[in-house]
Order: structure tokens, then C-alpha cells, then sequence
């Protein structure tokens, strides 16, 4: 026999070989995947956002028929819905966790924060963020080139061209955190939606003393405290400077809103207030004719 005919046959030889061997290998040390995992999977939204903390929908499912119990473990797209029924098909308890949000912390837009320097670098919050503080006097605020937008997989940001600033869309977020963690600053925060999506809290992150704050941004919060001294839930805390607001306590009275002298705290979504009824003016009567005097008949007859 030639030898390329010797040659196919032994590579045909260890094929086999080699085929029988894994064969047997991945029989022998074949782990067995709980089939709740896949239940569970099916039940997830298919983001694979990594809001959840996890790699993606199958990391979080097997993470959840895995634990002892859903406390520590959350779906933010899928949400309360979602999350009630993986407990629902693993038997365990859902968690009640209100729906969020991201809110944009900084209101220096164009016009109240003026620039310092000119960048001409790449176009990017990161790089930005890696050289310098920014190019306004602010070194804290948005640097608005947009991170958080193309971090986004779902739509709900875009950037502002007249104010600078990212905005959110509230029906397209679902809070996965993708936009926290784009913002080199921390500008972006989620919180609380709150009822009918009413909520309030500080535009700012500003920790400079109020002098220079107010200086490098004219909406910034210049930690005076006025706020959390009308505050009777003890929402807010005025800490480095600035102040906070505490959604967990905070009761929507939106008192600290109009004692801000900077207009750093925002109310969202609040029903326009209703027009003070004014009473109707009296209309005006008639000028009543002047008396005139009537002389007696007998007068008149002289």
C-alpha cells in the first residue's frame, strides 16, 4: 500500500480514538445544569443588560435558583412583574422593590456655565474626565459628550443641543444602571420613580464652598441649608457643601423647592397648580339721578 493511503489511515485511527476519548470523558465528568435554570431564563426580558449585577440573563438565573432566597437578587428591567414570577416558578418569596429611574444630577447648562478653556481632543466624557477636570469652572458637572447616551441599549437618553445636558426619557429607561456607570462623574443616579412619577431632588453635585460653586455655575447648590431647615421629614442632609435628598423619606411637600435661593432642586412631574379663582368684579350701578326738590302745589300755582 502507498504511504499516503498508510498516512489516511492513521489519521483516521486517531480520530477515532480521540472521538471515543472525549466521548467518554464528557460522560464522565458531565455536570448537570438544574433545568429551573432555563425556566428561569425564559421568564427574563433577554436584555442581557447586566443591570442585574450578573453577566447576563442565564448568569442571573442560575444565580437565582441557586440562592437561598430573591432579597439580593433583581431584575430592573424585568421588574416587580418579572421578579414575582421567577419566585413563582422556583418557589420562593418575590421581592417588592419600587420601580426606578435614572435622574440627571446637574443643571449647568450652556447658558449659567460659561467655558474656561477649549478641549479639541476626542469626544468623550471618559477622556475628558481622564485629563482635566472639564472645560468650565465647574468640576463636577456634566461634561457632555454623551457616554451615557451610547451606553444605553434601550433609547432612553439623548443629549440636550440646546442645554448640553443628557436628557431622560422616563418610558424607555428601565433602570439597568448602564449610564451610571458611563458617567465619569457620577452626574447620573437612580432613584425612586415615585408616585405617578412625582419626585424631587438636588440638580447638583457640586462640593465646592457656595462662593465658588455659585461662581463656576449660577444653578448650583451653594450648601446653604435652607432647605433642610423647612424639611420636617428629615429628607435632606446638606453634607461637603451640598445637599441630598433622601427619596426614601422624602413626602413630596415641595417645600424645599421654592426655598432654594439657586433653584438647584428640581420637582418632576408635579400637576401644574391650579389658577387662584378670582372674585368676580362687582358691576357697576347705575349713577342714581339727583334728587330734585319738589315745591308744594300750592307754590307752584303762585
Amino acid at each position: 500500500m502507498s504511504v499516503i493511503v498508510w498516512t489516511i489511515i492513521v489519521i483516521a485511527s486517531l480520530a477515532v480514538i480521540l472521538a471515543a476519548m472525549l466521548f467518554f470523558i464528557s460522560k464522565k465528568f458531565k455536570v448537570e445544569e438544574d433545568p429551573r435554570i432555563d425556566v428561569v431564563e425564559k421568564l427574563m426580558p433577554g436584555a442581557n443588560c447586566g443591570g442585574c449585577g450578573f453577566a447576563g440573563c442565564h448568569a442571573f438565573a442560575e444565580a437565582a435558583v441557586r440562592a437561598e432566597d430573591l432579597e439580593s437578587i433583581f431584575c430592573p428591567v424585568g421588574g416587580v412583574a418579572t421578579m414575582k414570577n421567577v419566585a413563582e416558578a422556583l418557589g420562593k418569596k418575590a421581592v417588592e422593590k419600587a420601580p426606578q429611574v435614572a435622574v440627571v444630577r446637574c443643571n449647568g447648562c450652556k447658558e449659567v456655565r460659561e467655558k474656561t478653556t477649549i478641549y479639541g481632543g476626542t469626544a468623550k466624557c471618559s477622556v475628558i474626565a481622564a485629563l482635566y477636570a472639564g472645560d468650565t469652572g465647574c468640576g463636577y458637572g456634566c461634561l457632555g459628550c454623551g457616554d451615557c447616551v451610547g451606553a444605553c441599549e434601550f433609547g432612553a437618553l439623548s443629549m440636550n443641543a440646546q442645554t448640553g445636558l443628557p436628557e431622560v426619557d422616563e418610558a424607555k429607561c428601565t433602570s439597568c444602571g448602564k449610564c451610571v456607570k458611563a458617567c465619569p462623574k457620577g452626574v447620573i443616579e437612580l432613584r425612586n420613580k415615585g408616585p405617578r412619577s412625582m419626585r424631587v431632588f438636588v440638580s447638583c453635585i457640586n462640593r465646592d464652598k457656595g462662593a465658588v460653586a455659585r461662581k463656576a455655575c449660577k444653578n448650583a447648590c451653594i450648601g446653604c441649608g435652607k432647605c433642610a431647615k423647612v424639611c420636617t421629614h428629615d429628607a435632606i442632609t446638606v453634607e461637603n457643601n451640598v445637599a441630598y435628598i433622601d427619596f426614601s423619606k422624602c413626602k413630596l411637600c415641595k417645600k424645599c423647592v421654592s426655598e432654594c435661593p439657586t433653584g438647584a432642586i428640581h420637582a418632576l412631574n408635579f400637576p401644574a397648580p391650579k389658577p387662584v379663582a378670582t372674585a368676580p368684579t362687582p358691576a357697576a350701578s347705575p349713577a342714581s339721578k339727583p334728587e330734585t326738590e319738589t315745591k308744594p302745589v300750592e307754590e307752584a300755582k303762585q
